[in-house]
């Protein structure tokens, strides 16, 4: 997802003051949380670089997005080392991937979710505030150092601010990356760039040349086909293209883009640079250089298409690259090469489109009612935000799942792989023992994140870090009545641009029609919502700078 906007983004450490403490519409701090009550097992004398242990056993339900890659095993060495080390047992309330977001809206909607709501997008929380289901739980950072040090040391401030809401609260504990971390992208075949004397496009214009001679050489394939178009069209397609004209798109869209030359956000589904994106997919539509079918069809669809050779690029990350395309690739086209290529650029320029932000957690209001709340949120602070719980989440047991040499750079025991690392092994760090978890492992310093990746990834990483850094865009909290009203325009604007956009990109519908599909946004209430976001953008200025 993208947090971004030409504003300033550095906000005074009175900004960061604000985010940790939380404040009211008037702008003054709440009284602290009183916690006195609900103590129990919790450590008296808990800080940072202190691994927490609980002073005695306790246990709390998780909310655990079981993914298909790595399903969930109740032998798993994370689960009997966690409790070894803390005194916590965690028993995960499955879930299926596929499944994970409705299910988590209803039981959080019901009462009925687990006290501790991992494998939430910053955003995602927003829908359950008004109704008092999470907790807000910017009211409960003095029980969280290593939360608090983390966002002093790397000034996550900015990033913070763009979470709080009316109230002056977030809601949301986020995954936090010491710096932007770009990883979707596309993988193209490189031996089909040597064949044909290309070099790896810089551009999307780029990009389109490549295309073409690929479709002059292979005439009746479609060059490029691509995945992760369901449950949101295009996702991770349109979200690139779209970065590189200033604007949002797929998975990363949202009704309203900061609007650097008029001061001011801008209906996204309406901007002339969203346009510019429809247009430029559309072109590769109308010269058969991207099959049609790629921006709604399943997953498996895609990658079979890729990896039998039918097409040549297709959208990655890098995890994808290795489980995904390269082996099946390599057994089924002889001379086969794959590559993850730095995001091409567009009109906005060579700039790194991103946020520090990850997927975080949400914690039931019913907690703050718990005997051990206060060791509950020691220990999340802990496994999530303590660097010793995040190596311990990313790469397991030293000794057993993995050492560290002298400088510090770690090595998976020779019989275990992970993304490649050791191609042939019998084991594997994510499916055999519970490590490398989606649903614990996230977010850190940049030595930890880069610690699992290969050269060539590393190759791919210092391309995107030498480019620019896009800042966070300004804040606008809906007050409850706000959101109450947005709501019902919310959904009804998404489906139009969802249906439309697809439309102009298939030729199902004329681009000189652009005219008459804005009047339709307008006519579904886009002003008055854009007009609603640019009042809360302004209120949250004015209040609190």
């Amino acid at each position: 997802m993208r947090d971004i906007s030409r504003r300033q983004a550095i906000i005074g450490l009175g900004a960061f003051t604000l985010v940790l403490a939380g404040c009211g519409e008037d702008g003054t701090a709440p009284k602290a949380a009183d916690t006195s009550a609900n103590r129990a097992g919790a450590m008296a004398n808990y800080g940072v670089g202190q691994q927490f242990k609980a002073t005695e056993p306790i246990s709390f339900d998780v909310l655990y997005n079981n993914h298909s890659f790595y399903p969930n095993k109740n032998d798993w060495l994370f689960w009997e080392e966690l409790t070894k080390r803390t005194n916590v047992t965690l028993k995960p309330v499955e879930v299926p991937l596929s499944d994970y977001e409705q299910k988590r809206g209803l039981l959080v909607g019901s009462g009925q979710a687990p006290l501790i709501i991992p494998k939430t997008y910053p955003g995602q929380e927003d829908t359950f505030v008004s109704s008092g289901a999470i907790l807000p739980v910017s009211d409960y950072l003095d029980l969280m150092p290593h939360f608090k040090d983390k966002v002093a040391r790397w000034r996550m401030e900015p990033e913070l601010n763009t979470r709080r809401q009316a109230d002056g609260r977030f809601y949301l504990l986020p995954g936090m990356h010491e710096s932007v971390w770009v990883d979707y992208t596309l993988a193209v075949r490189t031996d089909i760039l040597e064949k044909l004397g290309l070099e790896v496009p810089a551009t999307w214009d780029d990009l389109y040349t490549v295309l073409k001679a690929m479709k002059e050489e292979y005439p009746d394939q479609y060059p490029m086909t691509d995945r992760w178009g369901d449950p949101t069209p295009g996702g991770n397609l349109f979200k690139l293209v779209a970065q590189a004209y200033g604007t949002r798109g797929g998975w990363e869209y949202l009704h309203a883009t900061w609007d650097p030359a008029a001061g001011k956000f801008a209906f996204t589904g309406a901007m002339p640079q969203y346009k510019q994106m429809i247009e430029y997919l559309h072109k590769l539509v109308q010269e058969k250089l991207i099959d049609p079918e790629s921006f709604t069809q399943q997953d498996e669809q895609a990658k079979q298409k890729f990896t039998s050779g039918k097409s040549f690029v297709i959208s990655t990350n890098a995890q994808s690259l290795i489980n995904d395309y390269r082996g099946p690739l390599e057994k089924t086209v002889e001379g086969a090469k794959v590559a993850k290529i730095p995001v091409p650029m567009g009109p906005v320029g060579d700039y790194k489109i991103g946020t520090r932000l990850e997927n975080g957690i949400m914690i039931s209001s019913k907690a703050k009612d718990n005997p051990n709340f206060v060791a509950m949120m020691q220990f999340i602070d802990w496994l999530w935000y303590s660097d010793e719980g995040q190596e311990f989440a990313k790469w397991g047991v030293e000794g057993t799942t993995y050492t560290k040499d002298s400088a510090g750079a770690y090595k998976l025991a020779d019989d275990i792989d992970m993304v490649g690392l050791n191609p042939g092994a019998s084991k594997h760090l994510q499916k055999d023992f519970g490590f490398g978890n989606g649903v614990f492992a996230y977010g850190g310093t940049t030595k930890l994140l880069q610690s699992t990746f290969s050269e060539e990834e590393l190759e791919f990483q210092n391309v995107m870090n030498a480019r620019k850094q896009w800042p966070v865009d300004p804040p606008h909290p809906f007050t409850d009545e706000e959101r109450e009203r947005s709501t019902l325009w919310e959904t009804p604007l998404k489906d139009h641009v969802t249906q439309n956009t697809l439309k102009f990109i298939l030729g199902e519908r004329d681009l000189a029609e652009w005219d008459a599909y804005v009047k339709e946004l307008e006519a579904k209430n886009m002003t008055t919502y854009i007009d609603l976001v640019n009042a809360a953008a302004d209120r949250f200025k004015k209040e609190h700078g």
